[in-house]
């Protein structure tokens, strides 16, 4: 039976980076959003709910799963773009878009530049000879 290889754009417990459980910073490593920001939201909501925020923590603990360890980024630049690519995939896709866009017309100049003939180079070649 073949496994499926684990999904960058679903929400994992990150008990690396977690307090207690990973939810909160699951949340903030799927969200985009600073970790501290998501731990205070979470306090105040706890304080303001009278507690009743807490059983729907505790059963994310439970249910959701480990961040796989190949989905682990070391790099800060990876994780900002799978953060942004959580946030707003269109936004990703436009600008990967973008990115392609540019990398092809600086390779069509390239390639225009070393097939057209240099008439000038290829004078002075010849006045060398």
């Amino acid at each position: 039976m073949s496994t499926q290889p684990p999904s960058r754009t679903k929400f994992y417990l990150d008990k690396r980076g977690g307090k207690f459980m990973g939810v909160c910073s699951g949340i903030a490593d799927y969200t985009g959003l600073d970790i501290t920001l998501v731990r205070i939201m979470f306090v105040s909501a706890v304080f303001m709910s009278g507690g009743s925020v807490l059983p729907l923590y505790f059963i994310a603990g439970f249910i959701a799963d480990d961040k796989p360890s190949e989905l682990v980024l070391e790099d800060n630049e990876h994780q900002q773009f799978w953060q942004g690519v959580r946030q707003s995939p269109r936004r990703s896709a436009r600008d990967i878009r973008s990115r392609m866009r540019d990398i092809d017309r600086r390779l069509a100049d390239i390639e225009s530049y070393v097939t057209t003939e240099n008439r000038s180079l290829a004078h002075e070649i010849e006045q060398l000879r």
